[in-house]
This record gives C-alpha cells, sequence and structure tokens, in this order.
C-alpha cells in the first residue's frame, strides 16, 4: 500500500498527464481481454493486458512478482511504429487478477490507471459464467484539423450478447481526471468515436469502457438492461496540421480482409493475409499493426500508390485469450487510413479418447485412434488434407499412416521449433445439408530446432542480386540530342500518360548542335533515369520524381508522383528500352532558379509470364492483383548532381552545354539506421 502522501504526489501526475495535448502521454492506447477463471466460480480473471507507450520502449521489469500467476511476452516481433512521433511500441502481459480490478500500472515513465468490472455472473441461457466482451486496440489515431471522421471500433462478444461503449466516469472509480472533449462524440450503440474536426493540433487521450448486456425482452430497449461487465479501452487521437485536403486519406485496397473479419485457427495451424492499401496523395511510409504476440508480419513494400504486407500467425500452444484481435493502418506523413482489425478465433478442442497415439517418425506420422467414441461419426467421410492417402479401420480403432512431405501435410514455424501438420476430419460429399456428428482431429509432430538442421529444412529464396544481377541506377540530365537515347530526344515522341499513346513533341526549343549565347537560360533538358540490369525483360518503374532549387529539397516542385506525371511541363518520351526513362522537361517558364536538383524513387520489374508487361502505377486499373506474378527489386531513391540551368561554352563548366549537360550518381538504397537495405520480396 502506498503512504498516502505517495498516493496524492501519484494522482497529481495523473492529473497533469491527463488535462489536455501540451501533456505528455502516459499511454497512447491500451485494452484489456478478461477471462473468467471456473476454478473459483470467477472471482478472479485472467488479464491479457496490451498497452501503446512512446518511445523509447520501456523493459517490462516489475510487472511480474516472484510467484505471481503472471507472464510477460517478450516477443522477437515487437510492434511498434513512427507515427505519431516519436513513435510508439507495444507491451503485452498476462495477470491473475481479482474480477474487480483496479490498479495503477507503471512501465518505465509511463504510469496509467485500470479499472475493470467482471464479477462472476452465472448465464440464465447457459448456465455458464459470463465472458466479457473484447476490445480491439488500433494504432494510435491520427486526424487533420478541420478535418471531421469517423473512427469505427472493433468490439466482439463470445457469448452474443450486445456490446455498447461509452465514457468512462471518474465517479465510478473508473478514470482519473477524465473529462470528455467536446470534439469528440461517440456512438454508443455501434461504439463508433466521431472526431468533429474542432480541435487545435495535440495529442489527445480517451478512456472508454465497454460493456455487454444481455438481450432485452420484448418491448423493452436493450440499453436499459443492466451490464454484465465493463473493460476498459484507452485511445489516442493526435491531431496535425495538414496541407492535404480532408477526405484523401489512404483507402483499402481490394484482398484486404473485410473489417471484424473472424478466422477461426486450429491448434498448430497457420492463418495468413494480405493487407493493401491505396495512397494516392502521399507516399505511405509504414503498415501499423496492433496484434498477438509472435505475429508475422512480412513483405511490406511500396510501389507507387500501393503498399503491402503479409500478416501470418501460428497458433501454438499459449496462454493468450481465445479471442485475438489484428488491427492495421497506413500511416503517410501527414494522414492516416481507417484502423481495420481482424479477429482470430482460437477453436476450443475436446480431450481425445484414451488411447489415441500419434507416432512421430523421420519420414512420416503414424495415428492410432480408437473410434468407441465415436460412434455416430461415419467413418467412410474422414479424410486427411490430401484425399488420396488412405485412412483404414476395424471395429475398434482406425489408423493412418501420414507422410512428412505428402498427404497434404504442411510446414509451420513456432519460435524455434518446425512442426509438421494435418488435419483429419469430416468431408461430406452430399449436397443436402443433415445435423450429424462430424470429427476436426489437428495432427501435429514437433521438431525441436536443434534437431531441425540440414537443407531439407530451409527456405531458398533467390535474393535480388540473383534475379536482377548487382543493381545500380543513376540520374542524368541532357540537353535535346545529347546522351545514350539522343537518337530519341533530337525529335521526341511523346506518351500521353492519359490516353496511353503516342504523340509528336512541339519542335525542340534548343537543339545540341545550335549554339548557346554563355550565360544564356537552358529551355528544354531530358532526365534521363537509368539502370544497369542487363536482363531482357526488366522494367523500370518510377514512382516518384521530385527537383528543387536547393539540396536539401526544403522546397521542391513534384515531376512525377504515385506513377503519374504531375506537371505539364513535363512528359514522358518514347524509347526502345524497357530499363530505362526518359522525361522532356520544360524549363522555359522558369525566370529566376540558376541550379536544380532531381531526386526520384524507382524499381525494376520483371513479370513471371513472358507475354505480359509489369503494370501501369498510373492507371485506374493498377490493383494489388496487378503485382501478383511480377517482381520487383527494393525501392531505391537516387539522386542527381547539381545541375545548372545557364549555358556556358567552357568544356569543365558545371554549367550543362552539348558537352557537359550530363550529371549522374549511383543509386542509393533507402536506409535504415545508417544501413543500407536492398531487400528482394516475392509477391505470394
Amino acid at each position: 500500500m502506498l503512504p498516502g502522501y505517495a498516493l496524492r504526489t501519484l494522482l497529481q501526475g495523473l492529473t497533469l498527464s491527463l488535462l489536455g495535448p501540451v501533456c505528455q502521454a502516459a499511454s497512447l492506447g491500451l485494452t484489456v481481454a478478461v477471462v473468467p477463471l471456473e476454478s473459483d466460480g470467477g472471482q478472479t480473471v485472467q488479464a491479457h493486458f496490451s498497452a501503446i507507450v512512446p518511445l523509447p520502449c520501456p523493459s517490462l521489469n516489475g510487472l511480474c512478482a516472484r510467484g505471481e500467476d503472471c507472464e510477460v511476452y517478450n516477443t522477437s516481433l515487437p510492434f511498434n511504429g513512427t507515427r505519431p512521433g516519436p513513435g510508439w511500441c507495444i507491451r503485452q502481459w498476462r495477470k491473475k487478477v481479482p474480477s474487480n480490478y483496479r490498479g495503477t500500472i507503471s512501465l518505465g515513465s509511463n504510469t496509467f490507471y485500470v479499472s475493470l468490472k467482471a464479477a462472476p455472473t452465472v448465464r440464465e441461457d447457459t448456465g455458464t459464467l459470463n465472458r466479457p466482451a473484447f476490445a480491439a486496440l488500433p494504432p494510435p489515431l491520427r486526424a487533420g484539423v478541420n478535418c471531421p471522421r469517423d473512427f469505427p471500433l472493433s468490439v466482439r462478444d463470445l457469448d452474443g450478447d450486445k456490446v455498447q461503449c461509452r465514457f468512462a466516469r471518474a465517479e465510478l472509480g473508473e478514470c482519473v481526471d477524465c473529462a470528455g472533449h467536446p470534439f469528440i462524440q461517440l456512438e454508443k450503440e455501434k461504439c463508433t468515436l466521431t472526431f468533429t474536426g474542432k480541435a487545435p493540433a495535440g495529442q489527445y487521450f480517451i478512456y472508454l469502457m465497454v460493456e455487454d448486456r444481455n438481450h432485452a425482452p420484448a418491448g423493452r430497449p436493450v440499453s436499459t438492461s443492466s451490464p454484465l461487465s465493463a473493460v476498459p479501452l484507452h485511445l489516442s487521437v493526435t491531431v496535425e496540421g495538414s496541407g492535404v485536403g480532408c477526405g484523401q486519406e489512404p483507402a483499402v485496397a481490394q484482398d484486404t480482409p473485410a473489417g471484424d473479419t473472424r478466422l477461426t485457427v486450429l491448434p498448430y495451424l497457420q492463418v495468413k493475409f494480405n493487407v493493401n492499401f491505396m495512397s494516392r496523395v502521399e507516399s505511405v511510409l509504414e503498415i501499423a499493426v496492433v496484434g498477438p504476440p509472435n505475429l508475422f508480419r512480412v513483405g511490406f513494400r511500396t510501389v507507387g500508390p500501393l503498399a503491402t504486407m503479409t500478416l501470418a500467425w501460428v497458433r501454438a500452444q499459449n496462454n493468450l485469450a481465445q479471442l485475438l484481435p489484428i488491427c492495421f493502418a497506413v500511416n503517410t506523413q501527414s494522414m492516416q487510413s481507417e484502423p481495420r482489425c481482424v479477429w482470430l478465433y482460437q477453436r476450443e478442442m475436446a480431450a481425445l479418447p484414451p488411447g489415441t497415439e500419434l507416432t512421430c517418425g523421420k519420414t512420416k506420422m503414424v495415428l492410432l485412434l480408437p473410434i468407441t467414441s465415436f460412434q455416430n461419426v461415419n467413418l467412410t467421410e474422414l479424410q486427411l488434407n490430401s484425399p488420396t492417402c488412405p485412412i483404414s479401420h476395424n471395429n475398434t480403432h482406425l489408423t493412418a499412416s501420414i507422410s512428412l512431405d505428402g498427404c497434404g501435410t504442411q510446414t509451420v514455424h513456432t519460435g524455434s521449433e518446425l512442426v509438421y501438420v494435418n488435419t483429419l476430419q469430416s468431408v461430406q460429399s452430399s449436397s443436402v445439408v443433415v445435423r450429424k456428428p462430424s470429427l476436426i482431429l489437428p495432427l501435429a509432430c514437433r521438431i525441436p530446432g536443434v534437431q531441425a538442421k540440414g537443407p531439407v529444412y530451409r527456405l531458398n529464396i533467390p535474393t535480388e542480386t540473383e534475379v536482377f544481377g548487382p543493381v545500380a541506377f543513376s540520374i542524368q540530365l541532357y540537353l535535346p540530342g545529347e546522351g545514350p537515347f539522343g537518337n530519341f530526344t533530337r525529335a521526341p515522341r511523346l506518351l500521353d500518360t492519359r490516353t496511353r499513346v503516342r504523340r509528336d513533341a512541339e519542335p525542340p526549343l534548343q537543339s545540341a548542335n545550335g549554339s548557346m549565347e554563355a550565360g544564356s537560360r537552358i529551355q528544354m533538358l531530358y532526365l534521363t533515369v537509368m539502370s544497369n540490369c542487363s536482363i531482357g525483360r526488366a522494367e523500370m518503374v518510377v514512382s516518384n520524381c521530385i527537383e528543387s532549387e536547393t539540396e536539401d529539397f526544403a522546397n521542391y516542385n513534384t515531376i512525377i508522383h504515385q506513377g503519374c506525371l504531375s506537371s505539364s511541363a513535363a512528359a514522358e518520351v518514347v524509347i526502345a528500352h524497357p530499363a530505362c526513362k526518359v522525361y522532356q522537361l520544360d524549363l522555359s517558364q522558369r525566370t529566376t532558379a540558376s541550379m536544380m536538383y532531381v531526386r526520384c524513387r524507382v524499381n525494376l520489374c520483371i513479370t513471371t509470364l513472358p507475354s505480359t508487361k509489369c503494370p501501369d502505377l498510373c492507371s485506374d486499373s493498377f490493383t494489388p492483383r496487378a503485382l501478383v506474378g511480377n517482381l520487383y527489386t527494393e525501392t531505391y531513391t537516387v539522386s542527381s548532381a547539381p545541375i545548372s540551368l545557364l549555358a556556358s561554352t567552357s568544356a569543365t563548366s558545371p554549367v550543362p552545354t552539348a558537352a557537359t549537360t550530363r550529371a549522374s550518381t549511383s543509386a542509393q538504397p533507402a536506409t535504415a539506421n545508417g544501413k543500407v537495405l536492398c531487400i528482394f520480396f516475392f509477391l505470394p
């Protein structure tokens, strides 16, 4: 018990942290999944905490005392994000607490107050303990000044009860000084937050309670029934000023699961899905994800307006809740997509009958299953993942010899273990719906990590270098008729990006062979983006190009945005080299600037089908499916040397005359922490 003075000091600190946007947040988000324990009639619960805290990420030391029923999740796959700044991370742990619990929790310098109400209630409809509702925790929410938007929250209840949300109330001991904000509204029935847009830039904290209520008798509104339980959901909304207009946030693209989708996961099986977003206004910086421990997040990449990532989770032995939410959203420099959540349902499995044996060998697993407990199951309808693998049975036992590299056996990784998985299940051949028992029996052979060695367990994925060779890019600028594509720029044919047809360009404003007075302004240059790839089917993909008068690009003009030409003074030149791009830049309207710098983001692409071409980023038909079957390099950022826009007659002058127009640099890939990243991904 804290002394009175210490407690008063702690509460004052909490009060200051919750007053408004000028204060440092104690928590950017928190949820608690509550599971009543039947061993003591629900007097205690397993509370599964997930908290979002600002960087630097605190340790989990001190959360569990010696001898406590408590577990912290130190995962090799931590959840973190960069927006809002300075960034955030997730901390997760499980702890046995009283069913009605109030407590102050500290994570490093972050302190927050938690209240949950889950006093045991035996349900009249099932005779079992009531199970509180589950509330999904989205990544930290972001919004723009004067830009109203809705944030639908994702909630679920295993008992099928009606779930409602309300603001936490200090007088009920649910929060500390949690006065509401006039610009944050809540639709209780649908659990939808609304930001009116009428708030200055800053960070605001929202404290909710999520309640489950019995379905009301006929004639009585649900809202009048007493809540069975209430669990906390803490959120933050960071309001930012931006020059981007309202309603232009990144959008979820096809092949992404619908919001609130429930995916059933059997023991030792893997659930996997892709999340895809389209952002036409700003480039995607990250796909922020909050989910269960050991959720794999692989293959994040951006190609033009598309951002994609693959999420996968393997159900190994765990002490997690039965319902596990996965929430994700895209962050750009100044915007965030609508958060979306998917739920993983760990299906409960009945105990196997005595005498069941599964023997794991080096090449196969052998199942021996007593059938006396499955009198009403049609044994002729049982099959493994592959129906071609035989199953035999007599009057007492069912037997199956299951190959580890056949019979539909799958391999998954859980931590350091390699697991071979198959499933014995009823498959009814008749199209008529009948009410009869069915069997689903997951089978798994676990290989410890120390044994899982050698080529048989290795996944051999070609590297970028193996597919494309050593990759290098360069940006060069030439006068008309100069450079390696001078034959194409002397009398250029331009590609109209709106109709994708060729058209003749206007006569060049200047000729490489014509004379230019020293100090006069250059009227036309050709931006050439080149790669060193010698593979005939490799295609250059230019997603973004900007130009600036200064090397730091503090102020810039956009030439190409998300694969589309953004300036009427630029046009693409038709050339016969797919691994290079040439763009005509009309500089006749420039009257003051004497220097120019150019920076572009590029990829190389190869289609797996020789008869197809890589997708056009600027086309309305560009979708995640358009990327299936194509191979891409990592996205590279490449910059030019300074380009003088004043003509010179000196061969050593930096002014781009016929002899000294080009300015090139080797490609610079995107970096993280000063290390070069050069990673190649396959699309699934």
